[in-house]
């Protein structure tokens, strides 16, 4: 039995992503699956978390197991360590499966089901070795969601369940050992309520699908992201916690507001121990704190969101649309006024003061301001020309805060031809300086990869922006320190 060699049986889209997080995890992974498909489709899962799974870290993940697609079950068990049973939810297909398994694999392998609806003892009647099968659920995608919930029945030893938990935290997976058997285990019996509810929603006419991804997009799923249910509900009773929200809300639990209708007497001895153990699992903080954190995590998750624009992201670039339309296009002034907005809460650094890299992000984005309003937008970039950055430099001047609201001004210091000299400076409120960042740019044929003159329209309104620039008396921290005497060679 090879420690670090992982089976994967049933390669669709769980499967598949079983096959990935072990794979990226440094371990060797043999994948079973008779489909006609099912090699292209595990290729697929690895490619796709060979893309988004690294970068949800900031160290380098360990070198790439090696993935092989055995014909048998005999041959992918044999040496695994780890048995991942992944074939549909099937009761008596899954129990002849587990009889194989153990036919072939070494005596104290893990062999874990994914499933989502059994119980470990339905899975464990008529094996060889029950005490050796566990479930271990995950959620899609395996490769990216972390939560796997680990349940165990009378026979699975503690040790055992141990080890099986160290294996999965070890390839980044957190594991959550459910404390009794119960069928759909955890998060699929909250889930199955949300859907119930929301199929008698669409069978009613009451709302569409579309309609109730947005609720929960746009609503209580941003807060679910981060913080739970019974979190988000503590906040919700204010200075007094989660006893007074039970105390508020509990009659509500008699009204017919869902078909849901079936619930336990909300009477004092478990609204006490609700709050008991809402007190053990967030008390230390203060409501005033966990409403910081909730929003600061918010603000990450939408900024997130938004940069993928995708569900409350996308609402959000169209509102932002909408609001640079309403203040209009920025002027050829001197100088330009190009950014201005508050710091995120998640750009704040081990310091407590702004990342450094922000510094130029805030200054890119200067950079693309000013380009567009001289008429490199993105209708131009899609002819084929645009700028590049031959080189930057950054003076850092004063400490940028978190929640501070923030202006870059940007000159044009020199604009001839297809060279390009832009100076930007980050200022407070107060009109203090912050930093300063200077860029040098060189226009760009995207076709051909080379230097080349912007057109004629463009290269006009840069001259017009360098000449309103032209003398501009900067203040006596901003003092330019590029120069195309040292990029000659580059353009």
């Amino acid at each position: 039995m090879n420690r670090r060699t992982a089976a994967i049986i049933g390669g669709g889209v769980i499967g598949g992503g079983w096959a990935a997080r072990f794979v990226l995890s440094g371990w060797n992974v043999a994948v079973h699956d008779p489909g006609a498909h099912a090699k292209q489709d595990v290729l697929g899962a690895l490619e796709r978390a060979r893309r988004s799974y690294p970068a949800i870290y900031d160290s380098m993940l360990p070198p790439e197991g090696r993935l092989e697609f055995i014909t048998s079950i005999r041959e992918a068990v044999v040496d695994a360590s780890w048995i991942q049973e992944s074939v549909p939810e099937r009761l008596d297909q899954k129990r002849a499966v587990f009889e194989t398994i153990q036919k072939h694999s070494a005596p104290g392998a893990i062999i874990a089901s994914s499933t989502s609806g059994f119980r470990p003892t339905d899975l464990q009647n008529c094996a060889l070795r029950p005490d050796e099968i566990i479930v271990a659920h995950p959620f899609n995608p395996v490769y990216l969601l972390p939560l796997v919930e680990v349940v165990q029945s009378d026979v699975n030893s503690p040790e055992f369940v141990n080890s099986a938990m160290s294996v999965l935290e070890s390839i980044g997976m957190s594991a959550l050992k459910v404390r009794t058997e119960i069928d759909a285990h955890i998060g699929d019996r909250l889930l199955e309520a949300v859907w119930r509810e929301a199929l008698w929603l669409v069978r009613d006419n009451i709302a569409t699908t579309g309609e109730i991804d947005d609720v929960i997009r746009m609503g209580f799923g941003l807060r679910w992201a981060q913080m739970g249910l019974f979190e988000t509900y503590r906040i919700a009773g204010g200075r007094q916690g989660m006893e007074h929200f039970m105390e508020q809300f509990a009659p509500c639990l008699e009204l017919p507001w869902s078909r849901l209708t079936d619930v336990p007497e909300l009477d004092g001895q478990l609204a006490r121990k609700i709050a008991r153990q809402s007190d053990e699992q967030s008390g230390h903080r203060t409501i005033a704190e966990l409403e910081e954190i909730r929003d600061t995590n918010l603000v990450a998750i939408l900024r997130g969101l938004k940069a993928q624009n995708w569900g409350a992201g996308k609402f959000l670039r169209k509102c932002e649309v909408g609001m640079v339309a309403v203040k209009g296009a920025s002027s050829i002034s001197c100088p330009m006024r190009t950014v201005e907005r508050v710091v995120p809460p998640d750009w704040a650094d081990f310091n407590g003061h702004m990342n450094e890299a922000r510094y130029l992000e805030l200054f890119s984005f200067a950079t693309d301001v000013f380009l567009e309003a001289v008429g490199c937008n993105q209708a131009y970039i899609e002819t084929g020309g645009s700028y590049f950055t031959l080189e930057t430099s950054i003076r850092h001047l004063n400490e940028t805060f978190p929640g501070a609201r923030v202006f870059v001004d940007t000159w044009c210091l020199y604009g001839e031809g297809k060279k390009l000299h832009i100076f930007h400076s980050l200022l407070n409120e107060a009109g203090d300086a912050l930093a300063t960042g200077e860029h040098l740019l060189i226009h760009v044929d995207l076709l051909q990869r080379m230097s080349s003159e912007p057109t004629p329209q463009v290269a006009a309104a840069i001259e017009t922006a360098a000449h309103a620039h032209q003398g501009a008396i900067l203040p006596d921290w901003a003092v330019p320190k590029l120069s195309f005497n040292r990029t000659e060679a580059s353009t």
